[in-house]
């Protein structure tokens, strides 16, 4: 059976470096990086990471 990707469900995660993705809900977040807290479509979550990532540098550059 082959779910819609704007039906299915993501968490926005975040690594120590402060870079995001989204990762399908259900499965365990991969080693080294963790929930952020945004759940939604894939859409919805592609436009959280929009809005909160405005400077895509590493946090090890940033700093």
């Amino acid at each position: 059976m082959s779910e819609d990707s704007g039906e299915r469900r993501f968490h926005v995660v975040l690594n120590d470096e402060e870079q995001y993705s989204i990762w399908p809900a259900g499965r365990p977040v991969p080693a080294g990086w963790r929930a952020e807290g945004t759940t939604g479509t894939e859409d919805e979550c592609i436009t959280h990471i929009e809005r909160v990532w405005v400077d895509m540098r590493p946090r090890s550059l940033r700093n």
